[in-house]
C-alpha cells in the first residue's frame, strides 16, 4: 500500500524492496516524451522487469497512485489496463491489482536459461583453427572503407546479386589466377560466408543431382563431418598418409565426389604429392566426379614455391573453395567457390535460396585492398610473422623433445608432431590438459584408427616463448602419464576434457 512518506507499491521476496513515488517519478523522467499514460505504463513495466515489483505484490489503487504522482486518475487507470493486457498485472473485480506471477519478460528466461557459464580457459591454448587476430590490418582496412564510401554510388548499398559484388569477383578472379593458378572469370565465382557455407551449398548441389556419397579425408575435422551428416550426406572416410589422400582407396569407395585439403592437409599438415595430384584428377575424369578443393592454408608456404591449385589443372571436375578467415579475420565471413561451369546455375540457385547475398560493402572494401596491392603486402607481413613463430615451435621441439617427428612444417599455421612409438595419445593429451596446455590428438579427428599417434599444435597465436613453454609442458606431460585418470582419458575422446590450472598434476621440475 502507498504511504505518503514513501509509498510502497510492491515488495520483493526476501528482504523488502520498495518503490516509492520519488523513484517512480525518476523512472518517468527516463521517457520524457509521449503521453503520460504511456510513460507511466513504461515506468511500471521496467520496475517489474527489474524485480523492484515482485510477482504477487499488491499494487496501490489507481486513486492512491494518482494522488502520490500528482496525475489524473484516468492516467493511472489507463496504465494499469495496458499492463493487464500485456500480462504484467492481474486484476479481479472487487480485488486489488497484483503483479502477475509470470511477467511478460518470462519468455526471455525460456530462450536463454540465464547467462551461460563460461567454460574454463586453458593457460596455454595451441589448438588450431584461429589466426593471429591482432595482425588484422586495421589501418589499411579503415583507409579502404573511407575510399570505398567516398566513391561508391548509393545504388550499390542496395540488394546486389546473391553471388557477390561484381567488383569483388573481378578482383578476386585476377588474384586467384595470378597467385593460385586458378582458371576462373568473375561470372564463375560465387561469394559465400566462408568455407563452411561453401561446402554446405555444394553438398546441396550434389544432393540435388542424386549424389549423396561424399568421400572425406581421414583424419579430418570431426565437426565438419558431423555437419555433412546432418545435411544428409553419406560420409566415406579415405585414409591419409605422408603423401596425402590415398587415391587408390578413394577409387574403391564408389564415391563420385571428394572433399580434400591438398595444399596443407588438416590436421596432418602434409601436402598432396605430385603423383597423387595426377592420380586424383585421373580419378575425377574417369568417374566424371567432383573434387571439392578446400584451399586450406594455401597462402602460407615457407620453404618452397607454393603449388598451384588443382582447379587450375582441371576446372571441369574441381571446385575451388577459399576464404579470408585465416588471412584477415573470421569475423568478415567472406569466402568463395569457383565451380565447374555445369554446376554454376545450381550453385547460384542454392546461394539465392540460402541468404539472398552477403555483406557486399565489405566485399567492395576487400576489392579495394586487392586492387591497390594492400592485400599482397599484408600477406607478406603475415608470412614473415608466422615463419618466425613456426621456427620458434620447431626449435623448441628440437631442443626439448628431439626424438619427436615433426610433420607439416613447410606451410600452414599448425604442426603435427609424432611422439615416440607406443605413446598413448589420449593419455598424453589429458596429461597436457592437466598442466594447463590445450592441444588436439589425431585420434579424436579420425573415423577409423589413426594411421599414427600425433599431437596437433597451432603456432599462429604463439610467440617463441609461448611455444617453448608449451613444449616444456608436453615433456612434463610425458613424465606424468601414469597420473592420468580413466575419466580424464575418456574425456579426450568425447571432447569434454576440462582444462586445468597449471599444477593439476605432480611432475618433476625439468627447468
Amino acid at each position: 500500500m502507498v504511504r505518503s512518506t514513501g509509498p510502497v507499491i510492491g515488495i520483493n521476496r526476501g528482504p523488502p524492496v520498495s518503490l516509492n513515488a520519488a523513484e517512480l517519478l525518476l523512472l518517468l523522467e527516463r521517457t520524457p516524451t509521449g503521453p503520460l499514460r504511456v510513460r507511466l505504463a513504461t515506468a511500471l513495466r521496467d520496475a517489474i522487469r527489474a524485480g523492484q515489483l515482485a510477482p504477487g505484490a499488491t499494487m496501490p489503487s489507481t486513486r492512491v497512485l494518482a494522488q502520490d504522482l500528482g496525475v489524473s486518475r484516468g492516467v493511472a487507470v489507463d496504465a494499469y489496463a495496458q499492463l493487464c493486457a500485456e500480462g504484467f498485472l492481474t486484476t479481479r473485480h472487487g480485488s486489488a491489482t497484483t503483479v502477475a506471477f509470470r511477467p511478460a519478460t518470462a519468455p526471455h528466461d525460456l530462450w536463454t536459461g540465464g547467462e551461460p557459464a563460461r567454460p574454463p580457459v586453458p593457460e596455454l591454448d595451441l589448438r588450431p583453427g584461429w589466426p593471429d587476430l591482432s595482425a588484422f590490418p586495421r589501418k589499411e582496412w579503415a583507409a579502404a572503407v573511407r575510399d570505398v564510401l567516398t566513391v561508391l554510388p548509393s545504388a550499390a548499398l542496395g540488394y546486389d546479386e546473391p553471388w557477390g559484388a561484381w567488383e569483388f569477383r573481378s578482383q578476386l578472379a585476377a588474384y586467384l589466377a595470378r597467385v593460385r593458378g586458378a582458371v576462373c572469370a568473375p561470372p564463375g565465382i560465387v561469394v559465400v560466408g566462408g568455407v563452411t557455407q561453401a561446402i554446405t551449398l555444394m553438398c546441396r548441389v550434389l544432393l540435388g543431382r542424386g549424389q549423396p556419397r561424399l568421400a572425406v579425408e581421414d583424419p579430418s575435422n570431426p565437426i565438419q563431418r558431423r555437419r555433412l551428416a546432418r545435411l544428409g550426406m553419406e560420409v566415406v572416410p579415405i585414409p591419409v598418409d605422408r603423401d596425402g589422400l590415398q587415391v587408390d582407396a578413394l577409387a574403391r569407395s564408389e564415391a563420385s565426389a571428394v572433399l580434400c585439403t591438398p595444399a596443407h592437409q588438416y590436421p596432418c599438415g602434409v601436402s598432396l604429392s605430385p603423383e597423387r595430384r595426377a592420380s586424383l584428377l585421373r580419378w575425377a575424369t574417369e568417374v566424371d566426379g567432383l573434387v571439392l578443393e578446400d584451399d586450406y592454408d594455401a597462402d602460407f608456404r615457407y620453404e618452397r614455391t607454393p603449388m598451384g591449385c588443382l582447379q587450375g589443372m582441371d576446372p571441369m571436375h574441381v571446385a575451388l573453395l577459399g576464404s579470408v578467415s585465416k588471412t584477415l579475420a573470421p569475423a568478415l565471413r567472406i569466402g568463395w567457390v569457383v565451380t565447374p561451369p555445369h554446376l554454376l546455375a545450381a550453385l547460384r540457385a542454392a546461394k539465392r535460396d540460402d541468404d539472398l547475398g552477403g555483406n557486399t560493402l565489405d566485399q567492395h572494401v576487400l576489392a579495394r585492398l586487392l586492387s591497390t596491392g594492400s592485400y599482397d603486402r599484408h600477406l607478406r607481413l603475415l608470412r614473415r610473422r608466422y615463419r618466425i613463430r613456426r621456427d620458434g615451435l620447431v626449435g623448441a621441439f628440437t631442443r626439448l623433445l628431439p626424438d619427436w617427428e615433426i610433420l607439416g612444417s613447410a606451410g600452414g599455421l599448425h604442426l603435427t608432431v609424432r611422439p615416440p612409438e607406443g605413446t598413448p595419445e589420449n593419455r598424453l593429451v589429458a596429461a597436457a590438459a592437466g598442466l594447463g596446455l590445450a592441444v588436439f590428438g589425431l585420434g579424436a579427428m579420425s573415423v577409423e584408427r589413426a594411421p599414427m599417434a600425433g599431437i596437433v599444435l597451432s603456432y599462429a597465436r604463439a610467440t617463441p616463448d609461448m611455444s617453448a613453454e608449451a613444449v616444456r609442458r608436453l615433456a612434463l606431460a610425458m613424465a606424468a602419464l601414469d597420473q592420468v585418470t580413466p575419466a580424464m582419458e575418456a574425456a579426450v575422446s568425447t571432447g569434454a576434457l576440462p582444462w586445468f590450472e597449471t599444477g593439476g598434476l605432480h611432475v618433476p621440475d625439468m627447468r
